[in-house]
């Protein structure tokens, strides 16, 4: 069982949360959720001991699962060793056990060592172990032939996935997780919530994926008014149950500041006068109905609007015979091979497969002649790609930290994506993705993946394109701004390309999905709701 009693983080002025006690139970799954900076992760950290508790105590099992975030630790070490690694007094059981058997003599005191070491080994599964971690890595997309592979060899996504099973490993009695979607394609994460929603033990998650936590979690523990609020059910649930909750305590309020109003009127009328037990019996009623005082939320909502200047010509895109691909260690890898397709105004399109199989690699493709698209990492190596008229695309990399140089402020960086805007205009933009007073007057190189992220969206509102190609727009936003760009797309009157995992902005975004597999591409013409059900 994990539980906090008592506990306070402060940083300077700033309190994250105070006096907090809550127990996460075995058996369920909670969503740790609030704003980004609220304190997630600092929490998960007490736990890990990576954060030393300022007041109070935490209560916590022998064994827990923890996704490392770290991707490079590991870097040295075999795949599997690095799953294996998850069960932490096995791995040092089977280090141990190997220094005695490398021994040219092997003493009265090791054999009795290995006895004990053995016995560990047998109780924590130690000789399943290799095909334990291998089952994991297989159900999280990683192929088997990279199971004995270094850790520096993979790949960033195939790397979180390692660390993933490393969590999972050795069924532990708590699984804390921080973003564990990230960088996972939609097989994967509907495999991870297969996997948590039989898990017997605790789960704290935190995760900016609203689907993901509405279909694994039984309770959402959110942080905000400087304290960690319990609530039943998904994301969603707790969203309703938290503005009931919220709107009733207004509503009291109001009702009692009616009642205080009209007994303040009675006591000045007749203060004066032979009424005093009266005036008297009013007063205290007035002492008792004195409002709740209401915290104020720490929440914070981005306002995201694409606009367009122009809307552009009818045919948004025409492609023939598009194929893109690598030169790898055996040889040429195809990636994409002879696609071809019409893209109409207004149509809105997911890419969607399994990480690896190339939906970044054909928007790089299609990018390769984009009118106002100045980043390099794009090129065609076969087809014909042809733009309409007067379209204009707006672009988010998946990488869209190479999008912003170093040594820039905020707003000279943005002006040159409108020259004719106002500082007050571009201010007010910057204002929109909550870049509010000093935050507004940060250097472009001390960024966050947050900031940055937030920051791409300023330079798409101002640019009003009416083509948005978007590859995983959603990593580094809260769930707040998740909501805030899923609404933005859906009114979008323009043209989309979108690359994401996340669930419900595919769902409730697209009009039509290109599915990407190692047989090729699949044009679907219809919702996600469609395409999933056209598989049965």
């Amino acid at each position: 069982m994990l539980a906090v009693q008592n506990v306070t983080m402060r940083f300077g002025a700033r309190i994250l949360f105070e006096d907090v006690t809550t127990t996460f139970m075995p058996g369920r799954r909670y969503g740790l959720t609030g704003p980004n900076g609220s304190g997630k992760s600092t929490f998960i950290k007490l736990f890990t001991g990576e954060q030393e508790i300022q007041t109070g105590t935490i209560q916590k099992p022998r064994k827990m699962g923890v996704l490392a975030q770290d991707q490079f630790a590991f870097d040295p070490f075999r795949v599997v060793d690095t799953v294996i690694m998850g069960n932490k007094g096995l791995w040092a059981a089977l280090q141990e056990r190997d220094l005695i058997y490398a021994k040219p003599d092997i003493t009265d005191a090791d054999g009795m060592r290995l006895g004990e070491l053995e016995g560990i080994v047998a109780d924590e599964d130690g000789y399943t172990a290799e095909s334990d971690a291998a089952i994991l890595l297989t159900g999280l997309g990683v192929p088997e032939h990279l199971h004995e592979s270094s850790m520096g060899e993979l790949q960033g996504g195939q790397k979180v996935r390692v660390l993933l099973a490393q969590a999972l490993f050795g069924n532990p009695e708590a699984l804390l997780l921080d973003e564990p979607t990230n960088h996972l394609d939609l097989e994967s994460i509907h495999w991870l919530e297969n996997f948590l929603s039989r898990y017997k033990g605790s789960v704290v998650v935190i995760s900016h994926d609203r689907h993901f936590l509405n279909g694994v979690c039984t309770h959402i523990a959110d942080i905000d008014y400087q304290t960690i609020i319990q609530y039943t059910g998904g994301y969603d649930d707790m969203v309703m149950q938290k503005m009931q909750i919220r709107s009733r305590l207004e509503s009291e309020n109001t009702q009692r500041e009616k009642k205080i109003a009209q007994l303040e009127e009675f006591i000045q009328r007749f203060a004066a006068g032979t009424r005093s037990s009266q005036v008297n019996s009013r007063r205290k009623e007035v002492e008792r109905l004195a409002p709740n005082d209401l915290a104020r939320s720490n929440i914070q909502r981005p306002y995201i609007k694409f606009d367009q200047n122009k809307p552009g010509g009818k045919h948004a895109l025409e492609f023939e015979h598009v194929s893109k691909g690598y030169d790898g260690d055996n040889g040429r890898l195809e990636v994409v091979r002879d696609f071809s397709a019409n893209v109409a105004r207004g149509e809105k399109i997911a890419l969607v497969g399994r990480n690896g199989a190339g939906k970044s690699t054909l928007l790089k493709a299609l990018l390769a002649n984009a009118p106002s698209v100045t980043e390099l990492d794009r090129a065609i190596d076969d087809g014909e790609v042809k733009w309409g008229h007067e379209v204009s695309v707006g672009y988010f990399a998946q990488d869209f930290r190479l999008s912003i140089p170093d040594g820039y402020g905020l707003v000279d960086w943005l002006r040159q994506f409108d020259p004719d805007a106002l500082v007050e205009t571009i201010r007010g933009v910057l204002g929109q993705m909550l870049f509010r007073g000093d935050e507004g007057m940060k250097r472009t190189e001390v960024l966050s993946g947050g900031e940055g992220c937030r920051l791409m969206f300023c330079k798409l509102m101002l640019q009003k394109p009416n083509f948005l190609v978007l590859d995983e727009p959603t990593n580094h936003l809260d769930l707040e701004a998740v909501i805030a760009l899923n609404t933005a797309l859906q009114t979008y009157k323009g043209t989309v390309i979108l690359v994401s995992h996340d669930e419900d902005l595919i769902d409730e975004v697209a009009t039509r999905i290109w599915s990407v597999t190692d047989a090729g591409i699949e044009d679907f013409q219809g919702s996600y709701a469609e395409f999933l059900a056209s598989r049965g």
